[in-house]
Formats: structure tokens, sequence, C-alpha cells
């Protein structure tokens, strides 16, 4: 059946097919599971590192920098009252036992051990505070190469993952790309007549593409930050479970943000993926009809028109990069003001002794890289977005049903085709609209029939149906008895040549046009097809001959010599039917008598069918029907169809 459905690529689907499209896109990694495990687990160990870092700043504050305190009870004869803070030296070591002689008022002793107040260490000369803190500086020495070793080992990491992950984006991008190349070569002609050329460019090029940022960008990515929030809200905990608390007291304010934001961010992608789409469709419209434009004047309207587009794309991306500046600095905001919670809480219990200065700073820093996967979520869930909105647009053509016919058991023809019946064939395009009913015909084997009639009348659609391009709504059409319906397409159509008004050509040599994938003709044969064919003068004023570059669409030749082209080809096939619609009504009186002879060429002792307008190309048929409103209302030669007087006579007359 026909599809009547409009362009499907406009529906805007609901939230529901986000499971479907994330359904759909995981047997794409399939293939590169491994490679994903393997960027999982480096994810991991770069996490860990970055994790290490701001703890081992802490140890470094903590153990070295700051010098380490013993906290004693002071006797009554001492210099001061109640607690205080002390540097702890070791007697036992030379170096220290001469400094401590030196300064001996400075000291008081604790067993083997000095002790010098906090305070009064500004009282001893650099040099000397050097020495009795030689092994604070050997631990911030060690500290530092760690450091520096855990950056040169997290820069190795993030290469190599990185690397994978680009390598595995950009091959099952591949792989999509193939498939949905596949796919729409795949489709029924009715498919492409309701979707424009630009739109299907913009699903295998931008949306494709947008699709690898969900792979390379996305998926590692989020793993990395789900672990790094993880991991630091495990390591937040064990520094201060009171302050952890008390910060993260601002989370519900940064998770409505996210979701507010991320509604209008999904909506206005779709918007976008569309609008891009009408762009292109403009532009490649532009392009194929830019002699029309600039016969008729319309460079001015056309340009307006493409102006509105982009225009409209325009305000689409401004309501984006609104969403995106407005939510960033929220995140920013929110970030800030945990960071002075942080400050004015901790900074307090700093001065009551109860953390440490190195905890507090290890507790900034990872306050800090707690926000920076937050940013890093919300821009990953734009991508997201994005790719979501380019994934709806994919899915919705992988999903579409309207494939070529294929048969259940897919027999295969007998070696010719023999003959050919219609039997009571009804077809419509649209619903409601006839374009054929109740046709019955028989054409027998090595016949060349001829189908004329006013336009509209279906010929053009027989032909359609005939190489199954559309499928009848009822009767049946029998090739050596077999429904087509039943029979392998391919094998049915590599018996049977058409030969169009507009020949297509594709941009390559001619010899690549004429073989079109035959490797079995060789260069006598491609010779005599070409002299069969009328091609000879054209490949022999031609620089390389038959190896001559063709411009797209065979523009860079005439229109008659795309047609003797387009004949070669269908020589090269060695069909037992041949299809000829209008094959040439675009041509000269000269270039059409040497078409004329290559079209007897190719009929002779095969079954032709000819469409025509002109009846001077059907009056050597040996059957004419001739079609009005829909139907068949006389068949014969033209002798007998003169001699009736009826409607073919009537177009006959019309035409002298």
């Amino acid at each position: 059946m026909v599809d009547n459905s409009p362009y499907f690529e406009e529906e805007q689907l609901d939230r529901s097919y986000d499971l479907r499209l994330l359904q759909w896109l995981y047997p794409l990694t399939k293939p590169y599971r491994l490679l994903l495990s393997c960027s999982i687990v480096l994810v991991i160990v770069i996490t860990v590192f970055d994790l290490a870092l701001p703890y081992i700043t802490k140890i470094a504050i903590d153990r070295y920098i700051v010098p380490k305190m013993e906290t004693t009870v002071v006797s009554a004869g001492t210099a001061g009252d109640g607690e205080t803070r002390y540097l702890k030296v070791d007697m036992t070591e030379d170096l220290n036992g001469d400094i401590v002689r030196r300064y001996s008022r400075l000291f008081t002793y604790d067993g083997s051990y000095a002790l010098i107040r906090f305070d009064d260490l500004s009282n001893l000369d650099k040099k000397d505070i050097l020495v009795l803190r030689r092994g604070d500086l050997a631990g911030v020495t060690v500290i530092t190469l760690l450091f520096l070793a855990l950056i040169g080992a997290n820069f190795v990491f993030n290469f190599g993952q990185v690397m994978i992950m680009e390598y595995t984006g950009q091959m099952i991008m591949h792989d999509l790309r193939i498939r949905l190349f596949d796919h729409i070569q795949g489709m029924a002609v009715a498919f492409f007549t309701r979707n424009p050329v630009g739109r299907l460019v913009t699903r295998v090029t931008n949306d494709t593409q947008n699709m690898n940022e969900l792979v390379t960008s996305v998926i590692a990515f989020i793993f990395k930050d789900v672990f790094l929030l993880a991991g630091i809200t495990v390591v937040l905990i064990i520094i201060n479970w009171q302050l952890t608390a008390i910060t993260f007291a601002i989370l519900p304010l940064v998770v409505y943000a996210a979701i507010h934001f991320a509604v209008k961010a999904r909506d206005i992608y779709r918007t976008l993926r569309v609008k891009i789409a009408d762009i292109n469709t403009r532009f490649s419209e532009t392009i194929g009809g830019i002699t029309v434009i600039q016969l008729f004047r319309q460079e001015e309207e056309n340009y307006h028109r493409f102006e509105e587009l982009n225009h409209e794309y325009y305000q689409a991306g401004m309501r984006q990069i609104h969403v995106y500046a407005v939510f960033m600095p929220i995140i920013e905001l929110l970030g800030a003001a945990a960071t002075a919670l942080v400050i004015f809480y901790g900074g307090g219990r700093v001065l009551g002794q109860t953390i440490s200065l190195g905890a507090l700073v290890a507790f900034i820093a990872y306050m800090r890289m707690f926000f920076r996967p937050l940013r890093d979520i919300a821009e990953k869930y734009n991508i997201t977005q994005n790719a979501l909105a380019s994934a709806e647009r994919i899915y919705q053509i992988i999903n579409n049903k309207e494939r070529e016919p294929r048969a259940v058991d897919e027999p295969g023809l007998p070696e010719k085709i023999d003959d050919i019946v219609m039997d009571n064939v009804s077809f419509s395009y649209v619903t409601g609209e006839t374009v054929l009913a109740n046709v019955s015909l028989h054409i027998h084997q090595g016949e060349t029939v001829a189908f004329v009639g006013p336009t509209g009348s279906g010929k053009t659609t027989l032909i359609n149906l005939l190489t199954r391009f559309y499928e009848p709504q009822s009767g049946r059409i029998l090739v050596n008895g077999q429904d087509i319906r039943t029979v392998d397409i391919a094998g049915l159509r590599s018996k049977i040549a058409l030969v169009t008004q507009d020949p297509f050509l594709f941009s390559g040599t001619i010899r690549d046009n004429i073989v079109n994938g035959s490797n079995h003709i060789s260069d006598a044969d491609l010779d005599r097809i070409i002299s069969a064919s009328n091609c000879r003068s054209l490949i022999d004023k031609l620089p390389k001959g038959v190896d001559t570059e063709l411009a797209e669409g065979g523009a860079s030749v005439s229109s008659g010599e795309r047609q003797l082209i387009s004949i070669a080809r269908a020589f090269a096939r060695d069909p037992d039917l041949i299809l000829l619609d209008e094959a040439t009504s675009y041509i000269d009186s000269e270039t059409e008598q040497k078409v004329q002879a290559a079209l007897a060429k190719l009929m002779s002792n095969r079954t032709s069918i000819i469409v025509a307008h002109r009846l001077s190309t059907a009056r050597t048929a040996d059957r004419i029907f001739v079609l009005n409103r829909h139907r068949i209302i006389e068949s014969g030669t033209h002798r007998e169809l003169m001699e009736q007087k009826g409607f073919y006579f009537r177009l006959h007359q019309l035409q002298q």
C-alpha cells in the first residue's frame, strides 16, 4: 500500500521516545564494548588521580608546610599557662642539639626531645629553622615529585582515553552512516516523493555528526563525572561530615536549575534540527532549480525565503545560547556560594582548632572540583539533548517500514520474460485520487506495445508498477504466469531496462555510467555497445573518449547525448523487457533520428513498452493501448485505431 502520511521528519516526539532511542542506540555500541570498557577503566583511573591531588596537598600542608605541632600542658614554672603548641625537635641528632644549645632559653625539654613554641620560631635564624625543618623540606620534595608524577600519569591516561573514545565514536558513526545510507537506498520510491533531498542529506551528515558528539563527549565523561562526584562526596565526608552537610544544602537548588533548563534545552534543540533541515532543503532546491529562478527573476523572492528560514534558525540558536548563558552562571554562582560557606564555617573551625588548615584547603579544592563535574554534566546534557534531537530524526527514518517490496519466498524468474499480464489493476498515489482503474492487458514475448493518452491518464504509472516502484491497490501483474509480488525484485529488475525522457547520469566516467557495475563487460563488448547505441560520434570527439568524466547529472553533455548514453546503459544490461518513457521528447529532430535508430536496435527481438505523447513515436508499435480517465478505452494497431475514428483518431488529428 502507498503511505500517504506527511513529512514524518517534522513530527514532534514526546519524551517517551528517549528510552526507545537509547535501546536503539545500544546495539550500535556492541562491536566496540571492549574499547568502551577500556575507556571506562581509564576513566576510573583518571578519577582516582584527580581525587588524589587535593588530598596530597592536604598531606603536604598538615605534615610538612605548617610545622608539626605538639600540644602539651606547660608546668607553672615555664613561660605561659594552659595549652600551648610546640614544635618537637629530636635531640639525638647532632645538628638539632647544637641549635637547641645556642637558643636554650627558648626551648623546654621533654626527655630526648626539645620543645619550642611556635611563636618563638621567628627568633631563630632562617638557616637554623631550615635545619630544624629539613625533614619537612624532604617531605615537601617527595610530595612535589609525587604530585608531578600523578599529573604526568593523568596526562598519559587522558590521552589514551580520548584516543580510544574518538576512535570508537568514529567507528560507531561510520557504522550508523552506512546503515542509514543502506536503509535510505532501500526505501520505496514513494518515500522519496515525500521527503526532500536536503532533509535526507541532513540526516546522514549533520544529525549523524551530532550523535558522534554523544559517543565521544558524553558516554565516557558521564562515567567520569559520576565517579568523580561519588569520590568527592566520600572524601568530603571523611574530612569533615558536618562541613559537608552544610555545603551540600545548596545541591537542591542545583538540581532544580538543571531540571528547569533541561526541559527548555530539549525543545530548542528539536527546533534547531528541523530548521537546519529546512535550510538544507531550500539550498538544495535553489541549486537544482537555479535556471528557473534566474529565468523568472525570482532571486530576490528566493533570497527572502531563505533569509526567513535562516532567521528562524538564528532565533532558535539564540534561545539555546540564552538558556546556556543563564544556566552556567547560575551553577557558577551556586558553586561560589558553596565555597563561601566553606570558608566561613571552615575558617572558624580552623581557628577553633577542630580541623587543620590542610583539611580546609583540601575541602575547598574538593568543593571546586565538585561543581566542575556538575558544570560538565550540564554541558554534556546540552550535547545529549542535541544528539537525541538528531537521533529522533534518524530513528524515524530507520524505523520507517516503507521499504522496497520483498517477496516472502522470493523465487527466481525463468531465464527470459515471455509474457506480461495485468489483471484488473487499480492504483492511486493518494487515497481517493484514482490513477488506474481495473486495467487489464496481455503483452506477448517480443511484442512492442505503446501506451498513449492525455497527461495524467496513468501511462507512466503502468511502468512504475511493472518495475515495482509502487504496488497496485488491487489486481495482479503477472510475469510468465507469476505474480511479481512473489518473485525476487532484484531478479525481476535485472531483466528490465528503463529509458526515460530525462535520463539521470552519475558523476564519473562515461564507462562507469554505461557499465554501471557490470564487471563482466569486456572492452570489446563495450565497443560493440557504443556502436549499437550510436554513441560512437560522441565518444570520438571527447578528449578521453569513454573515460571522460561527466559532471553531476551529466550536465556537461547535451540532453540528446545523455539519452544515447542511457540507451548504451540499457544495452549493457542485455534486458528482456525494454521500457521507454517519452524517450525522445526532449531532443531535436536530428538527434532523434540517432536515438530512434539506437532504440530500434535495442528493441529488436525484445519485448518493448513505449510511453508516448507524440503519436508518431507509437504508430510503429505492434499494438497501441489508449488510456483516458484511468482506463484503457481502445487498443489495436495504428491503422485499426484510425479506422475506428475514436479517441485515438481525434488525438491524431489534433497533433497533425
